[in-house]
């Protein structure tokens, strides 16, 4: 079982911390708050969709390629890295921190989508790779998210007591407890 903390606990923390691990749903805010946090505590903002997965033309990058990527990102000393990527979890969390896992119920993950396409469809928005323009989410896309918690938590529990087992993790289960971490 991961070693949590609760809010305060990670409100003690975060402003002592170089690494921060910001994980969960689409839509749930992580990169509001991964760009949050970097502001705050100075620290080099890495978006997983930005930075290793996408290419233009939303193009995926191959598998090896984006850990090669991971692989140099985690060595440096300070960071706070956006992205859910369970399958990377291997070299992330034995580098990390702390983790903020965003871990808001589907249907503020839903709004926080259609608000963010809203916003910046037919454009590239911040923390996105140039050339990938937000578009209108797909069927699969729309899954992932209605199914994230049934399908994705296991995973992560898993993945972080293999990999980061001492890591502490924070979850934020709404909106109103981000903005308490951040004050």
């Amino acid at each position: 079982m991961p070693h949590y903390l609760s809010l305060f606990e990670a409100n003690k923390l975060l402003p002592t911390t170089n690494r921060v691990l910001v994980i969960g749903c689409s839509g749930g805010g992580k990169s509001t708050l991964s760009d949050k946090i970097a502001k705050k505590y100075d620290l080099k903002l890495v978006s997983i969709d930005r930075d290793v997965r996408w290419l233009p033309g939303w193009q995926e990058r191959k598998k090896d390629q984006q850990r090669t990527i991971i692989s140099k990102i985690v060595k440096q000393e300070r960071w706070v890295i956006d992205g859910s990527g369970a399958s990377s979890f291997d070299l992330r969390l034995p580098r990390t921190d702390l983790v903020l896992w965003v871990r808001v119920p589907r249907h503020i993950a839903l709004l926080g989508l259609a608000r963010r396409v809203t916003r910046n469809f037919g454009s590239v928005r911040p923390f996105m790779a140039d050339g990938c323009p937000e578009r209108i989410p797909d069927k699969e896309f729309l899954s992932y998210i209605w199914y994230f918690e049934k399908k994705h938590t296991p995973i992560f529990i898993r993945e972080i007591d293999s990999h980061g087992p001492d890591v502490p993790v924070c979850l934020l289960r709404s909106h109103s407890q981000v903005d308490e971490l951040m004050r």
